[in-house]
């Protein structure tokens, strides 16, 4: 099917020279034009000598859907292949590729990370969402109709529609399963994660998340600091995230 992608490229572009290539994940409402419209993106882009490429993956979770397209296998592996060829960019192990995103986003980048380690050097997650699936699976199965009434009858028709109608789980789903998996390897991404303080959706998840994944044997940095679940934390979130990335 026909889809979009946004993409950034900086100014002064040298058509001979490879670039550093990062993509940029959208949230649960959102699409490929989001980091651009709502972001300091292109401010923040001059300093870095990267190409920035937006997906648009619907209400997908980033995941190969039971009743749906295969939105992990674009992503993960389709996308770095048409980038491949449209871009000149490094494919030296020192200058691999990295994953930003934020939210549900966020899951996504950290699932394709951590599945596909060899490809990909670095990950930034921002007030992540998903961090523990398969509870939030079971508490769906067990309390639907309470589910529907806090956050609406289309979450619960999405996840029906991405892990079938019983929300079946599967260990390549969850974070902590797939960094339990390669905990061992030589190649692993560097991650960065960042909640604010006062993010009542996620903070509580993202610190737990930080005391488990501290066990494993990861370059890992996790902050925080005072923000709430909005754009003003997102966007400062970001250019911290872009900072460590790259310097």
């Amino acid at each position: 099917m026909d889809t979009s992608i946004a993409v950034f490229i900086p100014d002064g572009l040298h058509r001979d020279k490879p670039y550093q290539i990062t993509y940029l994940l959208h949230g649960l409402k959102g699409n490929h034009n989001n980091w651009a419209d709502y972001t300091l993106l292109p401010l923040y882009a001059l300093d870095y000598q990267s190409i920035f490429v937006m997906p648009a993956v619907s209400r997908s979770f980033y995941t190969d859907m039971v009743y749906g397209q295969k939105f992990f296998s674009y992503v993960a592996d389709e996308l770095p292949e048409v980038c491949k060829h449209r871009y000149l960019i490094y494919l030296q192990k020192e200058k691999i590729q990295g994953l930003l995103a934020l939210l549900w986003g966020a899951y996504g980048a950290l699932k394709i990370a951590l599945t596909k380690p060899e490809n990909y050097g670095f990950c930034g997650a921002i007030s992540a969402a998903g961090l523990f699936l398969k509870e939030g699976l079971i508490f769906q199965r067990e309390n639907e109709s309470q589910v529907i009434e806090g956050f609406g009858e289309q979450i619960n028709n999405d996840f029906k529609s991405i892990f079938g109608p019983r929300l079946e789980w599967k260990p390549e789903y969850e974070i902590l399963e797939l960094a339990k998996k390669i905990n061992e390897a030589k190649c692993k991404p560097r991650i960065y994660m960042s909640c604010g303080t006062e993010d009542v959706v996620y903070y509580k998840d993202n610190s737990r998340f930080k005391d488990q994944i501290e066990k494993f044997d990861f370059d890992f940095t996790y902050e925080e600091w005072a923000g709430e679940h909005n754009l003003h934390f997102f966007n400062e979130a970001l250019k911290k995230t872009l900072d460590v990335y790259f310097k």
